[in-house]
């Protein structure tokens, strides 16, 4: 099935181009067809992917550790109290009718996201003399970029999995607030940038209420669809988590791989296969496919539908054929804290191709012609 491209996206990114494939299944009313029928188109997207060129290079940027709630991590199938997952951010090159482009998927800036209520709390009650352990270091990026050849002013695209514990202002700027990223435009799903003025309370926790709060428009694309970002590179509709996640899929070296939170290990995407003690028990007492990352469950159903799309687009682990390519963006770990949960397999990081260096002069040559067009 080839991929249903539609119009560019916007002005200001002139090689993205809309998406409309999974529109129709995305359009069924009854949840039981909206599954089939996106496993089905899902199967359809990754054979498209397989059969066109592959994204020009991978890299996995770590970010921070953090603890999180082991209720939430396996949505209740499992005890303990906190677990430790590790966040990365991934940057992908990608080859588009204009050019290499960077995209930045996750630029999480831990310290500024430290505000996120729930975050906060939690560190609170610990004794003083721990809470220095519990905050994230600072950003990274900058050197990052700096050892791989390109620097922040090279990032054409910034975007996330969804907008959970994120502050914008350091990334794309604010009044007093230099951008790390000067030159990238943000691909933000516009029903959740909305959504962000106006928090439903089972969301409030986990945003950080001012961090989008001064950030310039102008620097913002707000989306409403499927996305093809380039050569091997979707980024597609994945609601549940928030009403805008989406998820990144990349056909690299090794297949299609996914990059999204919906799951917090290889284990969330195949639960069945698992061999973490008592979540192959549970998901089979409950007749279950996958098990979601549930801090938000008031919209559970469309997120489990997602991981249904997510598992049915990306590719096999070659030396895991159980486990699915889907990379979490924030992955759990084995922890002392949590000896009984060790991940049946961890993917670690993501690499592939030679990362074009070639590309810094050129890119910000295209974005001055641009913004002054």
């Amino acid at each position: 099935m080839p991929l249903d491209f539609a119009d560019t996206l916007d002005p200001r990114v002139p090689w993205i181009r809309k998406l409309h494939t999974l529109d129709s299944a995305w359009a069924s009313a009854r949840p039981g067809q909206r599954e089939r029928a996106l496993e089905r188109i899902g199967g359809d997207l990754n054979a498209a992917l397989r059969s066109g060129g592959r994204a020009i290079s991978v890299r996995t940027l770590p970010t921070a550790d953090v603890v999180y709630p082991v209720r939430y991590a396996f949505n209740g199938a499992l005890p303990g109290t906190m677990a430790v997952m590790r966040s990365r951010t991934l940057l992908v090159q990608v080859r588009t009718e204009g050019g290499t482009r960077n995209i930045l998927f996750n630029p999480s800036d831990g310290p500024a996201n430290l505000a996120t209520p729930y975050f906060k709390n939690l560190v609170g009650k610990f004794p003083k003399s721990l809470q220095p352990l519990l905050r994230p270091p600072p950003n990274r990026c900058a050197e990052q970029l700096a050892e791989l050849g390109l620097s922040p002013e090279d990032i054409d695209i910034v975007a996330f999995d969804h907008f959970h514990t994120q502050d914008l202002r350091p990334l794309l700027g604010a009044p007093g607030v230099p951008a790390r990223f000067p030159n990238a435009y943000l691909l933000a799903p516009r029903a959740e940038w909305l959504d962000w003025d106006d928090l439903p309370q089972m969301q409030r926790a986990w945003f950080v209420r001012d961090g989008k709060l001064g950030v310039p428009q102008e620097r913002v694309v707000l989306t409403d669809s499927d996305l093809w970002l380039g050569e091997g590179v979707l980024l597609l509709r994945t609601p549940g988590h928030t009403t805008g996640n989406q998820t990144l899929f990349v056909h690299a070296e090794g297949g299609v791989f996914g990059c999204s939170e919906n799951g917090t290990c290889a284990d969330s995407w195949a639960p069945r296969a698992s061999r973490i003690r008592g979540l192959r028990e549970h998901v089979a007492n409950l007749s279950l496919q996958v098990v979601l990352n549930a801090n938000t469950p008031e919209l559970c159903s469309h997120q489990y539908a997602s991981m249904l799309l997510e598992r049915a687009v990306v590719d096999r682990v070659a030396n895991e054929p159980d486990f699915y390519r889907m990379f979490p963006s924030t992955e759990l770990t084995w922890s002392p804290l949590t000896p009984h949960i060790r991940p049946s397999m961890s993917f670690g990081e993501m690499t592939s191709g030679e990362v074009d260096k070639r590309a810094r002069n050129k890119v910000r040559a295209q974005h001055a012609t641009e913004v002054r067009a």
